[in-house]
């Protein structure tokens, strides 16, 4: 299982002032959405997209434990050191993050269902990868 995946992709434009309801360069709603639509075509129920200080959060299980996808961006360009408001990265300088998580009630390890818990990640990121990875305009990078 992964840590999550850095790609670069032409796919998302960055919408002004879509980081307004965030932080200053947090970008990815987009992305957060094509990606939210793709989970949906592959048989999950996603509720909308949910702004995070930190990127966006796309929810597919809130029973018997949470299981959710962050998708966030990291600037390699000239931007990265001194955001500006009003200013947008040139596409080929954002990275984009996507990553796995799950949440759960500490009751639920005591009734041993970690099993449980650690398949249904294995199978979202194994989703989620097969997702990016089936997209042509998108390139998985190292982690920078």
């Amino acid at each position: 299982m992964s840590d999550g995946y850095w790609f670069k992709s032409t796919l998302f434009e960055i919408e002004p002032g879509e980081d307004d309801d965030i932080n200053p360069g947090i970008f990815g709603r987009q992305l957060a959405e094509w990606l939210r639509a793709k989970l949906q075509g592959q048989g999950y129920t996603v509720e909308d997209v949910i702004n995070e200080d930190w990127g966006r959060c796309l929810m597919c299980q809130r029973t018997p434990f949470w299981l959710w996808v962050g998708v966030g961006n990291l600037h390699v360009g000239p931007f990265e050191n001194a955001p500006q408001p009003q200013s947008i990265p040139a596409r080929q300088d954002v990275v984009w993050h996507c990553f796995v998580v799950t949440e759960l009630a500490f009751f639920m390890r005591l009734l041993g269902k970690r099993a449980e818990v650690v398949d249904a990640r294995a199978r979202l990121d194994a989703t989620v990868r097969g997702i990016l990875e089936s997209e042509p305009a998108i390139e998985l990078v190292p982690e920078p």
